[in-house]
């Protein structure tokens, strides 16, 4: 089943139990924030050097490019430092000693924020505005959530404090009276799995009671786990890899029920899943 809702962009892919969501849990980077928009064009370099300098590889640096940047686009949506897991692997794996996951966790958000500050510092002074740093529209959607009663949850694989900061600079903190949360150090203590399973336990919620919301495979998979109304946010990132180029396929494939580009048409979805 695929449909286009009459008048938008909002596509239907599978039938599902609407009017019953009371809980909403979102995604944040690429979903409504677009604060670490291009956050891949400093990963990956950064994995690429890594590789080249720590291991006696033979490879171009055309062709570690090549695997990094699918390793990366595939954990997308997953705690940054599964990410970092990776890489030690394929350093491991190219004859190299790696160091801990967590200490490229620490150099690739040490070369990151700098830019992540740049914007924050924009947005203090004026010089950017919220909205531009928003998906589109999103700040609306999550509004009218809010003011129709439904309890909302951020769950991002960015370190929670950095989620945190960037939600209240983006005016959307306010909105998630049900918690932010984000990545630990200790990252076996935080999955988006387990914010899910906690909400449906702790609320006694079916599936149709629980709305996931997110640009990411993980969320959608989580989602589907459990029987919740999914729905793929095929949001535009800017990135020099055409990372995600297939975002909106993969979303698809993993059992999005719904797929959006973004939130400008967020009434309309309103409506259809409160019916």
């Amino acid at each position: 089943m695929q449909q286009l809702l009459d008048g938008t962009s909002i596509e239907i892919h599978n039938n599902i139990q609407t009017g019953n969501i009371r809980h909403a849990v979102f995604d944040f980077d690429g979903t409504l924030s677009l604060i670490r928009d291009g956050w891949q064009n400093v990963m990956v370099p950064m994995m690429v050097d890594f590789l080249k300098t720590d291991t006696n590889t033979k490879e171009t640096r055309e062709e570690i490019e090549g695997i990094v940047v699918e390793f990366v686009d595939r954990l997308t949506g997953k705690q940054t430092i599964y990410q970092m897991m990776q890489l030690a692997e394929e350093i491991e794996k190219r004859g190299g000693e790696p160091k801990e996951p967590l200490d490229y966790k620490d150099e690739y958000n040490n070369r990151l924020l700098p830019i992540v500050e740049q914007r924050i510092a924009n947005l203090a002074d004026g010089t950017l505005s919220g909205e531009i740093l928003r998906v589109p529209m999103s700040l609306e959607f999550l509004k009218s959530l809010h003011d129709m009663g439904v309890q909302c949850y951020l769950a991002s694989g960015t370190d929670v404090e950095f989620v945190k900061n960037e939600a209240e600079l983006l005016g959307v903190a306010n909105f998630f009276n049900g918690g932010i949360h984000g990545a630990l150090r200790e990252y076996k203590k935080f999955s988006k799995a387990m914010v899910i399973q906690k909400i449906l336990k702790d609320f006694e919620l079916s599936g149709s009671e629980l709305l996931i919301i997110g640009d990411g495979y993980v969320e959608i998979e989580n989602a589907k786990a459990v029987g919740a109304i999914a729905v793929g946010v095929a949001s535009v990132e800017d990135n020099f890899y055409n990372m995600n180029a297939d975002k909106r396929e993969r979303l698809i494939r993993v059992g999005a029920d719904i797929i959006i580009p973004d939130f400008r048409d967020g009434d309309k979805l309103i409506s259809y899943l409160f019916d």
